[in-house]
């Protein structure tokens, strides 16, 4: 054997347990859910004989269904809501927390931390903010004589969405705020020197000056934040449920009720096939809407 394939030979022997644990633990489920999109299952607990091979059937049902059809624009909603807000935040806490010293380090960490809890943690710390009456916020307005106390943010299908995109957006602040500090610190002294000679100072400076230079980390927060509003599931199953009912195209659904409380209800109740013919419709639609955005802000 020459060389170059005991070389070769070695690496092989070096990748064979990763490749191993990523065909058992990814590959292979992957690749069967994907069958299963096809297939519904005939008899109860049998997944591996009890399925019917159905072909584009589930695929269908889901584009004929209201709900679904729902989920899909509350998901789009919910990041056209988030991302901007998202950005704006972690930009701003970056430009006041982009110094040094003790008290911005203690600071930064306070600001850091929520993002490391779960979702569903959060969302339940924030639904006795929201409570309705006796919650931090009824109690807050009634104290500045603003609001009702008796009025319900999750309960109002006009501001229960907003009222979780408020919640995300603090949760995970911290994130896109590490990010841009950490860009900012790569900005040569000397662009921003030449700025400051041009006059450009203020909003001009962070629009004219330091958007430009962030682009790199704006597209990514952009491509995450829609990965994540499409995958979106423990902040909404903890905060609202779904909740609160509307009517779309005749029938009742959740105002809040996400692609992903769409994909739990269907595996819930066992419709593995429609749960997993959901799951590869909005990874196609993620990879879309990532690629475009991903082209669009390239341009820019």
């Amino acid at each position: 054997m020459t060389r170059g394939r005991t070389r070769t030979l070695v690496y092989l022997l070096f990748i064979l347990p990763f490749a191993a644990v990523f065909f058992v633990f990814l590959g292979f489920p992957f690749f069967y859910a994907l069958y299963l999109s096809f297939t519904r299952v005939s008899r109860l607990f049998d997944v591996l004989s009890g399925l019917q091979f159905v072909g584009f059937q589930n695929y269908r049902v889901l584009f004929h269904d209201p709900g679904f059809l729902w989920g899909i624009l509350a998901s789009v909603y919910y990041a056209a809501l988030s991302i901007p807000l998202g950005i704006a935040v972690s930009l701003g806490l970056a430009l006041l927390l982009h110094r040094q010293g003790r008290a911005i380090e203690v600071y930064r960490t306070l600001i850091f931390l929520p993002f490391v809890l779960d979702a569903f943690v959060v969302g339940i710390v924030w639904t006795l903010i929201y409570a309705p009456k006796y919650g931090a916020l009824a109690l807050l307005l009634q104290v500045l004589g603003i609001g009702n106390p008796e009025f319900g943010v999750l309960s109002n299908p006009k501001t229960a969405m907003l009222g979780v995109v408020i919640a995300m957006t603090l949760k995970n602040a911290g994130f896109g705020m590490i990010l841009f500090i950490a860009a900012l610190d790569n900005i040569s002294k000397e662009v921003l020197e030449a700025a400051d000679l041009d006059g450009a100072t203020g909003w001009r400076r962070v629009w004219h000056i330091l958007l430009p230079l962030l682009k790199p980390v704006v597209l990514f927060l952009v491509v995450v934040g829609l990965i994540g509003a499409l995958s979106a599931f423990a902040e909404f199953y903890a905060m609202t449920g779904g909740g609160p009912t509307i009517s779309f195209l005749g029938k009742p659904v959740g105002a809040t009720r996400v692609a992903g409380l769409y994909l739990f209800d269907h595996f819930q109740n066992l419709r593995l096939g429609l749960a997993a013919a959901t799951s590869f419709t909005l990874l196609v639609l993620t990879l879309g809407v990532s690629w475009v955005s991903f082209r669009l802000l390239q341009r820019r």
